[in-house]
């Protein structure tokens, strides 16, 4: 017969929690874009402040990415 493990929680954390934001929360939000390959980011707060959505967010990488190949195609 096996002997049982008997692990105890380390629940240091819980009480500072505010459960009452999360009661809104939706489950499985983003899944079905994670399941179609969409890749997500957490942007910092003072980045996200400049972009008011991920439309904002890909127009900006695109004209850095577009700056740095006409960079790299100079340089070589």
């Amino acid at each position: 017969m096996k002997k049982k493990l008997e692990t105890k929680l380390n629940d240091d954390l819980r009480p500072a929690y505010d459960l009452s934001t999360l009661k809104d929360g939706v489950r499985g939000k983003y899944a079905q874009r994670f399941k179609a390959g969409t890749t997500l980011f957490l942007l910092s707060p003072d980045v996200a402040k400049y972009f008011p959505d991920d439309q904002a967010v890909n127009s900006a990488l695109k004209t850095l990415v577009g700056i740095a190949k006409v960079q790299f195609r100079h340089a070589h």
